[in-house]
């Protein structure tokens, strides 16, 4: 992620997870094979927060509890304008590009599997995003994340600046 990683601390805030992918992996031993699994979670507070996890364990709800637990750890905080977001982005991780664009209100969630549960998570209501590259899901959720980190706040664009809130809003 980048050097302004806005971190959430975890205290008083009503989470909500969300699963991902999860994968089983085989490790075969002269004992036989040997089954594990991995889950990747999204946890938010469908308010601005979000944070992502990957728990691995013998056991499927145990990988599931230790990816929230890890996700709970990794929150950040993203700009939300209007139940969408304020501006066009793109971001890439690993082989996984995603494109996200701000939409009007009653447009909907329009994103595939695991970007769309990171951004209902997060909250936005209304979105356009476009997946490009790797469809794993590991690198999709984290390319989201990435996208999201780098969004600015219009307010923070106008301090910046030096003008007036009004005129980021309306040109």
């Amino acid at each position: 992620m980048s050097a302004s990683i806005k971190r959430v601390k975890t205290s008083e805030l009503e989470l909500k997870d969300r699963l991902v992918a999860i994968n089983r992996v085989t490790k075969v031993t002269k004992g036989g094979r040997t089954f594990s699994f991995s889950a990747i979670v999204v946890v938010g507070d469908e308010n601005g927060i979000v944070g992502y996890g990957l728990g691995k364990a013998s056991e499927v709800t145990t990988a599931i509890a230790k990816g929230v637990e890890d996700a709970k750890k990794n929150l950040i905080k993203v700009p939300i304008f209007k139940g969408t977001i304020p501006h066009e982005q793109v971001a890439k991780y690993g082989g996984a590009r995603v494109l996200i664009i701000p939409a009007s209100h009653g447009t909907g969630v329009k994103a595939g599997g695991a970007m769309r549960a990171v951004l209902e998570s997060v909250g936005i209501t209304d979105v356009l995003a476009k997946s490009k590259g790797s469809s794993n899901p590991h690198n999709l959720v984290k390319a989201t994340f990435e996208a999201l980190v780098n969004l600015r706040d219009p307010r923070t664009v106008a301090v910046h600046r030096n003008i007036s809130v009004d005129k980021v809003f309306h040109g």
